[in-house]
């Protein structure tokens, strides 16, 4: 498909009814962008004009028309949609709009149709954010020039018109962004796949379908990068329309990243050589030393080694995953409030090797528990459970046949607060203490954002 720009494509909307909805962190960008090149704007969003905090207003003076409130979907007689990323494409409505002629988008399609530089985007169930994170500063380290976007940082539609053939975009993209992609990047880096957001797709089966879409566009010229340990993406390499390399802890790939004698190999068709000692790797937890694996594979050839290196021996993480919050009377705080599925949980709980004391629950996306019990049984000595997932992940640990009541004391409160503080006040010094809920947020807080930074607070606040 030929690419057109930024300019050809707005040029091509003015004069037409254009809808955006959802007024929230992906779209307000655009909304502003939109307005400022003249198109014709509705804003939708289901929430009142009494929760956006003078942004309703601000949006409005630039020239936009807003439609807020339970019926917002109603009546979509536009030309162009602008979809928000968390909302299903066939919804009635939509559907209802397309049938009429419609064309329904979103902010990261119409970014595949006008980027005019190289393209590097992550998926995966879990280790996105750490993924797309260190592939962007190796890069900014090699000396690229980078932009990252996408389902981390900030949309980068806006940024498209200052950006040059030579620079790179970094991007993580959820499975919501990815359901109606018709595009895929250069290079193209699947972390993993497991269970997640069941509450969204209909069925295991179409969350496969909508994350293949990061490398079902690719030519013959681009990269695709799987974890060879996990059987749904190792599959995912006979599907591949481009070249494949592929990272493994337990077995070492004709191309791409390996472990042998204690560090990180990288094969290629010319050679094989060590690139990263394992113990070089700042972040705990045998899953990012995967994730350095999957960035490894990715940027050979593109970052030289001593980066890489120097790199893995600095970089503490991102906020709100493994995140040593504090230290306190000898006891260590550490916010996973990322982890909103149980397999994130379960590579949170494996980067100790000690049993911590756990809190977890939140929002149901209808996971199942299961694989969750057993491993709680393995690496933790007392349970606080939180919210409405909390009465089915003590289900998952007492069906376990190994669950013995005395040494591992389940509690449940309904409180986050509260269940924070009753962790802290079991805590002895030498304890580790680590909030990693394996479930979304959404019943108690906005986003796992706001969960970890309520944490944070309340840790903050001990004496």
């Amino acid at each position: 498909m030929k690419r057109s720009t930024i300019q050809e494509y707005l040029a091509g909307l003015k004069g037409k009814r254009v809808a955006v909805i959802g007024i929230g962190v992906s779209n307000t960008p655009l909304i502003k962008m939109l307005l400022r090149a003249g198109v014709k704007v509705t804003a939708c969003d289901k929430k009142p004009m009494s929760a956006f905090a003078g942004l309703a207003e601000e949006l409005e003076s630039l020239g936009a028309t807003l439609k807020l409130g339970e019926d917002y979907l109603e009546d979509l007689d536009f030309e162009v949609i602008f979809r928000t990323p968390g909302m299903r494409p066939d919804l009635p409505q939509l559907v209802a709009a397309q049938q009429k002629g419609a064309i329904l988008t979103s902010e990261m399609e119409v970014f595949f149709q006008v980027c005019p530089c190289r393209t590097i985007a992550v998926t995966g169930s879990d280790g996105k954010t750490t993924t797309t994170t260190i592939i962007a500063e190796l890069l900014k380290a090699a000396g690229e020039t980078v932009y990252v976007g996408g389902n981390i940082g900030k949309p980068l539609l806006p940024d498209v018109d200052g950006m040059e053939p030579g620079d790179i975009a970094v991007l993580e993209l959820s499975s919501f962004q990815l359901m109606t992609m018709d595009r895929s990047p250069n290079i193209a880096v699947v972390t993993n796949l497991a269970p997640n957001h069941l509450d969204v797709h209909k069925s295991m089966e179409e969350y496969i379908e909508a994350k293949e879409n990061i490398f079902l566009h690719q030519s013959e010229q681009d990269l695709l990068v799987v974890n060879a340990d996990n059987e749904i993406t190792h599959g995912f390499a006979g599907e591949a329309q481009g070249r494949v390399a592929m990272f493994s802890r337990l077995s070492e790939p004709a191309r791409g990243a390996f472990l042998r004698d204690g560090a990180i190999w990288v094969r290629n068709e010319m050679h094989e050589r060590p690139v990263l000692p394992v113990a070089d790797i700042l972040l705990p937890g045998t899953h990012n030393v995967e994730n350095y694996m999957a960035a490894i594979t990715a940027l050979d050839g593109l970052v030289p080694d001593p980066v890489v290196r120097d790199f893995a021996q600095k970089f503490a993480g991102v906020e709100h995953r493994i995140e040593l919050v504090r230290t306190l009377n000898g006891v260590k705080y550490y916010n996973d409030s990322i982890a909103s599925s149980p397999s994130r949980t379960i590579a949170g709980l494996r980067s100790f090797h000690q049993k911590v004391i756990l809190i977890a629950g939140g929002y149901d996306k209808h996971i199942p528990f299961d694989v969750l019990g057993p491993e709680i049984i393995g690496h933790v000595k007392e349970l606080f459970l939180t919210g409405d997932t909390a009465e089915k992940i003590k289900a998952a640990v007492e069906n376990c046949p190994d669950y013995l009541p005395a040494a591992l004391p389940i509690t449940v409160i309904d409180g986050f607060e509260e269940a924070v503080l009753a962790a802290h006040k079991a805590a002895k010094p030498g304890d580790v203490v680590i909030l990693s809920p394996a479930c979304a947020s959404f019943d108690k807080f906005k986003n796992f954002m706001e969960r970890g930074a309520a944490f944070k607070k309340i840790i903050y606040g001990l004496s």
